[in-house]
Formats: C-alpha cells, sequence, structure tokens
C-alpha cells in the first residue's frame, strides 16, 4: 500500500529496495546513482511530517511598515519643522491619494489626452524636463511665474504640463522611476519650482510597494536635497516653497 506520501508526491524514479536502512551511512559519499538515491530517501523519511516554527507572539503585535529612513539631513530651521499632526494629516492625504490612483489606473489611462500632450519617449531626458516642468523653469528663464494678464492663452510648453491622472496613469512602474530620476537629478543643480514639487509628489504617489531598492536611494536622496534648500532659505517661516520642502521630506521619512 502506498504511503500518504507517495499519494501526494508520487515516486518519479522507481528504486528496488535493496537491503535495510541500517546499511547506508549517510556521512560516506554514495558510490553509484543507486546508492545516492537510497540516501536521499532516507534522510527525507528522517524528517518530521510537520514542523512548527517558533515565534514570539509579542513581535507580531507590532506593525509591519515601510521606512525608508532618511540620514545626513540637516536639521529645520528655528520654526520650520512642522507638527507631528501636520504630518500625519499629510501622510493620510498622501495615502488616500495613493489608493484612487490604484484603484482607477485602468480606467484613466483609457482617457484620451488632448491633441497638444505629446509625451517625450522613454529614454529622452531632455524631453521630460521640459514636459514636466517647461521652458521657463527648465530653461532657467528670470520668470517661472506664469502672469495670467500677460499670458491669457496657457502655453504648457513654456510652464510645464501638470502630471494629470490621465498622464501618470500611462507610466508603468520602470517609467515612474526613470522620470523620478530624472527630475531629482535636475533638482539637485537647480532651484526647488512649483512644477517640480506637483511633479515630485505625483510619482511618489504613483510608486508601488514594496519599494524596490532604487527607489528607496532615490527617494532618501530627494529627502536630503529638500532638507538642505530648506536649511538654506533666509526668511524661512514666511517662504512659499517651504509647505512643499516639508511636505517631500514627511512622505520619504513616514
Amino acid at each position: 500500500m502506498k504511503s500518504d506520501t507517495e499519494d501526494l508526491m508520487p515516486r518519479l524514479l522507481p528504486l528496488e529496495c535493496v537491503g535495510g536502512a541500517a546499511e547506508l551511512d549517510l556521512s560516506v559519499t554514495p558510490r553509484n546513482p543507486q546508492e545516492y538515491l537510497r540516501q536521499v530517501q532516507l534522510e527525507a523519511s528522517l524528517c518530521p511530517e510537520v514542523v512548527v516554527a517558533q515565534i514570539d507572539p509579542k513581535k507580531l503585535k507590532k506593525k509591519q511598515t515601510v521606512n525608508a529612513s532618511v540620514a545626513e539631513c540637516p536639521v529645520a530651521p528655528l520654526g520650520c519643522s512642522p507638527s507631528l499632526s501636520w504630518q500625519q494629516h499629510q501622510v493620510s492625504n498622501f495615502s488616500e491619494v495613493r489608493q484612487s490612483i490604484t484603484k482607477n489606473r485602468k480606467h484613466w489611462s483609457s482617457q484620451n489626452l488632448d491633441d497638444n500632450v505629446q509625451m517625450p519617449k522613454l529614454t529622452d531626458e531632455e524631453g521630460w524636463k521640459r514636459f514636466c516642468l517647461g521652458e521657463k523653469v527648465y530653461l532657467g528663464s528670470s520668470s517661472c511665474q506664469t502672469d495670467p494678464d500677460a499670458e491669457p492663452a496657457l502655453d504648457y510648453n513654456k510652464v510645464g504640463f501638470p502630471p494629470f491622472l490621465s498622464i501618470v496613469s500611462r507610466l508603468n512602474q520602470s517609467t515612474v522611476l526613470m522620470v523620478l530620476d530624472i527630475l531629482i537629478s535636475w533638482f539637485e543643480e537647480q532651484e526647488f519650482a512649483p512644477q517640480l514639487g506637483r511633479w515630485l509628489y505625483a510619482l511618489l504617489a504613483c510608486l508601488e510597494k514594496p519599494l524596490l531598492p532604487e527607489a528607496h536611494s532615490s527617494i532618501r536622496q530627494l529627502a536630503r536635497r529638500c532638507a538642505h534648500v530648506r536649511s538654506t532659505l533666509v526668511e524661512s517661516d514666511e517662504d512659499e516653497r517651504l509647505p512643499a520642502l516639508n511636505l517631500l521630506i514627511c512622505l520619504v521619512a513616514r
């Protein structure tokens, strides 16, 4: 009669039972294929059918989270560090945005783009900078803000395309990470701009968990750069860039 194990895992290599198990020595190198297979069978028979893992119940009470610790970040200037309640509120909002994007990605990606939206090719780094930041920011124009009185017709080529859901929902994870790296690298050498902040927030919201190692490295780099820029603000408590910088640092750290 076959054992229960043989019913679930039938033998693929029939082996004649020659001699008893007592004749086998597991410490000796098998001399032929028959002895090798018999040793494998003996070792399998010595293994317990059920194995119970010893787990400390106290460890199960701890909430498991993805923590991207940010080291070597400059300390926030006096009065510029956000409160704990503010951070918790932002993280809660960000979580809702992430869930909404994940839930409705298929719907938004099926929406038609406007005729003036020409998304860059995958490897076109300069094209992505122009697309996300606009010519005014990317080319270092003296005026990064759009004056609605001077320019009644909004030109996205000049001010950059906002991260519409119909756009970011079309980006797969490799593209999201690639564009994120492009913008972070640009930010390392340039000043912070509202267009940059909007795209960084949107791309962070599009990252799927668990994060890849390269994603961890990129967002830590982003947090360090934001912290450095924050530490150099002259009138930091009144600078309009402060809330955006604090937001990005908060999201990465938490």
